[in-house]
């Protein structure tokens, strides 16, 4: 049952971006920073992907990547705003969000202030959630913004560089084509594989 979950997983993110483009990178980061399992991991390596067949550009898919992070976010800001941390704790086990990730944002925000969107955006689980306590701390929204696009951009980009640098390697290298017999085999692997690993941490965190 999980294999077919996170097979179907890994082929809509790959249907998303090949037929909807630079919109489809901004709709999947979207639903990332909306704190739904939907991991950055595996959007934006398939895109720089892309990158090194000559489908995208490697700055506009981090910008676009960016961007949808600052769209997702507002959503999970506006829970934070409006409904605060027992709404959270109400839905969020219905897309795998446990207490700890929601505790782990909070600690973070509660440290280092607003700067902390900006820093939490370049840190693995941080980044899905920290939009979240920046809502109940009311944060404005033009700081919250820029914080949350300058933090994603760099993020965004080096995870589309590293699917390119593996897509050039693919092209590249002789024997790794002589290990598969086509690339969407490797990125499977690799997507279904970070699929895993991602809902198998939210699944442990929602029973915290």
């Amino acid at each position: 049952m999980i294999e077919k979950i996170l097979t179907l997983l890994a082929g809509f993110a790959i249907a998303v971006i090949s037929g909807g483009g630079y919109l489809g990178i901004v709709l999947l980061m979207a639903i990332e920073s909306a704190c739904i399992p939907l991991p950055s991991e595996i959007i934006m390596p398939f895109a720089g992907y892309l990158v090194s067949t000559g489908h995208f550009d490697l700055y506009l898919a981090a910008t676009a990547g960016a961007i949808g992070c600052n769209l997702g976010s507002i959503v999970a800001y506006e829970i934070g705003k409006r409904g605060g941390r027992p709404l959270a704790e109400r839905w969020g086990r219905y897309v795998l969000v446990g207490q700890g990730e929601l505790d782990a944002a909070d600690r973070f925000f509660d440290r280092f202030g607003g700067i902390a969107v900006l820093i939490g955006r370049l840190l693995p689980v941080i980044r899905s959630f920290i939009a979240f306590p920046a809502g109940v701390a009311r944060m404005k929204l033009v700081p919250f913004h820029l914080y949350t696009f300058i933090g994603s951009w760099p993020w965004c980009f080096g995870l589309a560089w590293v699917g390119m640098k593996l897509g050039d390697k693919w092209n590249s290298d002789p024997r790794i084509k002589a290990a598969f017999h086509s690339a969407d085999v490797v990125i499977a692997v690799v997507i279904v594989g970070a699929a895993g690993l991602f809902v198998w941490h939210r699944l442990r965190g929602a029973r915290r």
